[in-house]
């Protein structure tokens, strides 16, 4: 008699387990199936990033210090980002040009994380570039791995491939979208996309620039410091141009991954 009970117990367990991981498949095949694999990932690996890297945008502002981002940078899904907008917008640069520690970051266009940057054009279409620090971090990168026009792109994940002195990581990409055209460093622009939407509320704009750019110099600086390497920061506070070429003994796979967020 147990061990009719026993045995019934046991299929049972083990015909939940089978039908959890059948669901499972099934999720993940129609994941990849609608090319979501590369943001299933990022959401995995985003925890694995330090937690200064996952700091809330409205940490950095002050609003609510020490907030961790609980959506991966996307805030398009996070309800606290559209209370705090409500409650208090974005204030409007009133320059169309910030000027931070001698780098230029201009307010005419939307920023992400991963240092790039998101110009509108008036086709519709958006140019994807890096921004100043992230240039600095790759100034002359003799690997550059861009996507075919036609090809698509997810928020977060892996738009293109940029290496350099030893460092070769993905460049996320700021929006989800088509590539239309493909640029490079000498064009100053890397991607020209389509969006498959008009929400770019998961971009950092105006005054809230100054604020992450301000972190990402103290994240910068601990990265070098864990490397071994001085501080990146020339007489008078300003970033060096060529940051690797003034610390070539740091690891730069590691501290441009750090910045670049490639867990």
């Amino acid at each position: 008699m147990y061990r009719i009970v026993f045995l019934g117990a046991f299929y049972s367990v083990a015909a939940t387990i089978g039908a959890t991981l059948l669901c499972a498949l099934m999720r993940s095949r129609r994941a990849l199936a609608r090319n979501e694999a590369g943001s299933i990932r990022w959401h995995s690996d985003f925890g694995d990033l330090p937690a200064d890297a996952r700091a809330c945008r409205h940490a950095l502002t002050g609003e609510m210090p020490g907030r961790i981002c609980p959506n991966a940078f996307d805030c398009r899904a996070c309800a606290r980002h559209a209370q705090f907008v409500a409650h208090a917008p974005t204030p409007p640069a009133t320059d169309s040009e910030d000027e931070i520690f001698g780098m230029s970051f201009p307010l005419d266009r939307l920023y992400h994380r991963g240092h790039t940057w998101v110009k509108p054009q008036p086709d519709g279409t958006v140019c994807i570039g890096l921004d100043e620090l992230g240039k600095r971090l790759m100034p002359h990168p003799d690997i550059v791995e861009l996507p075919a026009p036609g090809a698509t792109l997810r928020a977060n994940t892996a738009a293109f491939r940029l290496g350099e002195g030893g460092a070769n990581v993905p460049i996320l990409s700021p929006v989800d979208g088509k590539v239309m055209e493909t640029g490079g460093p000498d064009r100053g622009w890397y991607l020209r996309v389509r969006p498959s939407n008009s929400n770019f509320t998961h971009l950092l704009r105006g005054a809230e620039v100054r604020h992450w750019v301000m972190r990402e110099l103290e994240r910068l600086q601990l990265a070098l410091t864990a490397e071994g390497a001085a501080p990146a920061l020339a007489d008078g506070g300003v970033p060096v141009e060529d940051i690797p070429a003034s610390f070539p003994a740091a690891d730069w796979d590691a501290v441009s991954g750090q910045m670049f967020l490639a867990p």
